[in-house]
């Protein structure tokens, strides 16, 4: 991108006003400073703003609730209508479009880590042969955690069923070739390979579809934890033929803390009879489900692998913000957006902090989505005490062991003049 910018708070403001999607700043709640000023909300990383939309939709169900009792399962006296039975269908279609799967292929439920077991049950089924599992040597540890624990369900060891690829001596971000190395070297014996789309720490985005074809091609599984990538990057879940996937929705979602999460299975394996599942009441056939009987139907969607009914008023959030993608025009027009802010911010970095705060995040946008992890390299200045400044000059962002602040400028709700004043206020503690 060659846009000419400047350091200055005009350039921000004419950005600002150049923005079509700046109005969408409008529909979410900013927290506020102790001097009643709106924090610099750079941490949607971690957890996304409240949508205003939210009380809303939460209340329409309390009040449901509290006018028609056990009837709000079926109600259909409110247009448009959600009864509680098959609320989460209402999520399907709008979580389907933007992560680019069909409708059959997307499910919301549960937890990502409840999730991942689940997939992992059908999707890692190990044998003598082939039992072992690829991941990063440095996972989100519930990640870790959670392959570890499924290799020891199945009588093996983390020793030796995990194969671990880690960055290369003295750098943050993993090679793709050195990942098909990996595949390579334990092909006959790889189970499954399961990374982020989006690397938790460095904000590295991974060519998803090229991992899937290499570890098709010695005969492995793919699975893709996409925590930091739903709502963040486009994606095309469906085209790059991974096998399963699963995501939260309280990060760039914008689902609130602890929200229902999302799943994906590729269209191959659904209606199958023969995949082993941990089953549960709500996925068998929807139309003989409350005939009670006790042999297990799979619904022919991603909704075989649902185990409960739907926890309405977590899934009400997730309508109010899949809502405000749809007014965004979908992840095409907000990527524009993040371009143009990712540039901005680069030439800032350089042009203001340069030799006093580096970032780890690749360079390319073919490698990054929104986050930046930054280190302070000024002299005197140690990352930690960086992080409590800006915290306590009204920037929310968020810090990761050992020497890591994340920011995110999210295209839905932050502005160019919030990136502006965040990069005075770091050199301002810088200097």
């Amino acid at each position: 991108m060659s846009e000419q910018f400047d350091a200055s708070s005009t350039c921000a403001a004419r950005l600002d006003a150049e923005d079509p999607l700046a109005h969408l700043r409008d529909e979410f709640i900013f927290p506020v400073t102790p001097g009643g000023e709106e924090e610099i909300y750079l941490v949607g990383n971690s957890l996304g703003l409240q949508p205003r939309a939210v009380r809303a939709y939460v209340d329409a169900e309390l009040d449901k609730w509290g006018r028609l009792g056990v009837k709000g399962h079926v109600d259909t006296d409110v247009e448009p209508t959600f009864p509680w039975e098959s609320y989460e269908e209402s999520l399907t279609d709008q979580m389907a479009t933007l992560v680019g799967a069909l409708p059959s292929e997307v499910v919301v439920m549960n937890g990502l880590t409840v999730n991942l077991h689940l997939l992992m049950t059908s999707f890692y089924r190990p044998t003598t042969e082939r039992f072992k599992v690829l991941i990063e040597e440095h996972a989100f540890p519930s990640d870790h955690f959670a392959v570890a624990s499924q290799v020891r369900h199945h009588g093996r060891t983390a020793e030796e069923a995990l194969v671990t690829v880690s960055p290369r001596p003295g750098e943050d971000l993993l090679h793709i070739d050195d990942i098909a190395a990996e595949i390579a070297e334990h092909g006959d014996q790889l189970a499954l390979v399961l990374l982020p789309g989006v690397h938790y720490y460095t904000g590295q985005v991974f060519p998803m579809a090229e991992i899937v074809d290499t570890a098709h091609g010695v005969g492995a599984l793919v699975g893709f934890d996409l925590a930091h990538a739903v709502g963040n990057i486009p994606l095309n879940l469906h085209d790059a033929n991974m096998d399963f996937a699963a995501w939260c929705t309280y990060k760039y979602l914008n689902s609130g803390p602890g929200a229902t999460a999302g799943c994906f299975v590729h269209e191959r394996h659904l209606g199958r009879t023969d995949i082993n599942r941990f089953e549960g009441w709500w996925g068998t056939d929807k139309e003989t489900r409350f005939q009670m009987e006790t042999v297990f139907d799979p619904i022919p969607t991603a909704e075989a692998w649902q185990l409960s009914n739907p926890p309405v008023f977590s899934m009400a959030p997730i309508r109010a913000s899949l809502e405000v993608f749809e007014k965004a025009g979908g992840m095409g027009p907000l990527r524009d957006k993040s371009e143009r802010q990712i540039a901005y911010l680069d030439y800032l970095l350089d042009a203001v902090l340069a030799g006093r705060v580096e970032s780890i995040t690749p360079r390319s946008f073919a490698q990054r989505g929104c986050q930046y992890s930054l280190r302070v390299v000024a002299e005197g200045h140690a990352g930690r005490g960086v992080f409590d400044a800006l915290e306590s000059a009204g920037v929310a962002c968020d810090w990761r062991h050992p020497d890591v602040i994340r920011i995110a400028a999210v295209p839905l709700y932050n502005s160019f003049s919030d990136i502006h004043r965040f990069v005075q206020i770091l050199d301002g503690i810088l200097s």
